[in-house]
């Protein structure tokens, strides 16, 4: 392991520090303004070789950065079960287990905690190989400490505006979900026969994807989805929705025409996920005898697959005007029997699992 120099002086401590390397380098010198104690990170030094740990421990401590230091992998993780660490400097060959071990478990339970990995000759490992296991920056020694203090400043600019991005989306998603929360009040204000329906349909159509496996993000939209997948029939006069008999082929026509309206509204609206199109989808069937494109099979969103068995098993166990509510029964045995047919298989499935095993009743 190579030797390092502990020799740090200072001429106005702060500014302008001298580094020697026993490399026979020539003297240099790190020069940076002054840094505010606040919102600095707890840097955790690790190294197994005393001198440089100690040197750079001391170039912090002269700098008025917190830092801790660790002499191995092990000492490391007692540290960082603390709690208070933000970033890790550490190396990459140590006795017992190596900083690239050491980065991988620490990312297990503390994710979000950024690594430098400073590297000496370790031709096991490249500088690719290192970031693409999970490192934010490396280091070769022997380094300016100028140097690295500059990287441990843009990583934590680079955090601090994530931060920033992080916030501003919980406010762009609530936004959109106030929105779409509006738009379904709107039309229940209309329609009290279907008051609640969009709701359950959302209960169901994210227990199916949850079944299913989808991503939390994409279950997410998918209630979202749900929520307005009938606001086209604002455009539906009243009478034809509380209507108490059959519909007529002019009226049912103007029904179908919802999932045009419905898209035609939702996408004035700059959502970042394709929730017009999924509106657009709900009625297609996978064999195309579905409206209002007659789409088939892989052509129909799985969003809006899972829409359309939710959508049909909410209001047939639901009541309506022209007919009273269907026992749960009846509603297995339509998607049952259209399997493959109407609805999308895997998701019929799904649907029928967590009526099986009761995982699932609407609220």
């Amino acid at each position: 392991m190579e030797k390092w120099a502990d020799e740090v002086t200072a001429k106005d401590p702060g500014r302008e520090i001298k580094l020697f390397y026993p490399t026979g380098d020539q003297e240099k010198v790190a020069s940076y303004p002054e840094m505010s104690d606040e919102a600095l990170p707890m840097v955790l030094v690790v190294d197994d070789d005393e001198e440089c740990r100690r040197l750079i421990q001391n170039f912090f401590k002269m700098t008025k950065h917190p830092c801790k230091g660790a002499a191995n992998a092990a000492e490391a993780l007692a540290l960082l079960s603390q709690g208070d660490i933000d970033l890790v400097v550490s190396d990459i060959k140590m006795d017992g287990k190596d900083g690239m071990e050491l980065m991988q478990e620490t990312h297990q339970d503390y994710p979000q905690i950024p690594f430098i990995i400073m590297t000496g000759y370790a031709p096991e490992y490249s500088y690719e190989a290192i970031i693409e296991a999970g490192a934010s920056d490396f280091i070769a020694k022997p380094f300016s400490l100028g140097e690295l203090k500059a990287k441990i400043c843009r990583i934590q600019r680079e955090q601090n505006t994530l931060r920033r991005l992080q916030l501003t989306l919980k406010k762009v998603k609530r936004l959109f979900e106030n929105t779409v929360g509006a738009l379904s009040h709107t039309l229940e204000k209309r329609d009290l026969y279907t008051a609640g329906h969009q709701q359950r349909v959302g209960q169901l159509a994210c227990a199916i994807a949850e079944e299913l496996g989808l991503p939390e993000e994409r279950i997410e939209v998918l209630r979202l989805a749900a929520l307005v997948h009938d606001i086209g029939k604002v455009s539906v006069p009243a009478d034809i929705l509380t209507k108490p008999g059959r519909l007529t082929d002019l009226e049912m026509g103007l029904v179908k025409q919802h999932c045009q309206v419905g898209c035609d509204i939702l996408k004035t609206v700059e959502f970042p996920w394709p929730l017009a199109e999924m509106v657009y989808q709900h009625h297609e069937r996978m064999n195309g005898s579905g409206y209002p494109r007659r789409l088939s099979g892989s052509n129909i969103l799985l969003e809006a697959r899972i829409l359309a068995v939710a959508d049909v098993v909410e209001a047939m166990s639901s009541h309506r005007p022209y007919r009273p509510a269907l026992e749960c029964k009846a509603a297995v045995a339509e998607i049952s029997q259209n399997r493959g047919i109407l609805y999308d298989g895997q998701v019929v499935d799904a649907c029928l699992k967590l009526f099986d095993d009761q995982k699932f009743t609407f609220a």
